[in-house]
């Protein structure tokens, strides 16, 4: 997952710092970040636009969506909110 280190400008792809792993845009904004543990992403991570704005916030269990997902539009405003186990969508109840 982490083979490719550098963008053809130059720009680092990404960077893992303990057990922290952050992704980058070639324009050098951050384009995800969250826990990597045992070469798997885990609990809350957060994707963000090539802007710099945040666009979703979600977390992973032994690499899954698992639990709460929010998606954001350009305006800020929540374009939705899903409950995720094991990489499945929870049905709402209504």
């Amino acid at each position: 997952m982490l083979e490719k280190k550098f963008y053809a400008n130059g720009q680092k792809i990404h960077d893992l710092t303990g057990d922290r792993l952050t992704y980058f845009f070639k324009n050098g904004k951050i384009k995800a970040e969250g826990k990597y543990v045992d070469e798997k992403m885990e609990a809350e991570w957060m994707f963000y636009r090539e802007t710099g704005q945040l666009w979703v916030v979600g977390n992973f269990k032994n690499n899954m969506k698992h639990g709460s997902w929010i998606r954001y539009d350009k305006n800020g405003q929540t374009e939705y909110h899903e409950n995720f186990e094991n990489n499945k969508v929870i049905k709402q109840k209504k």
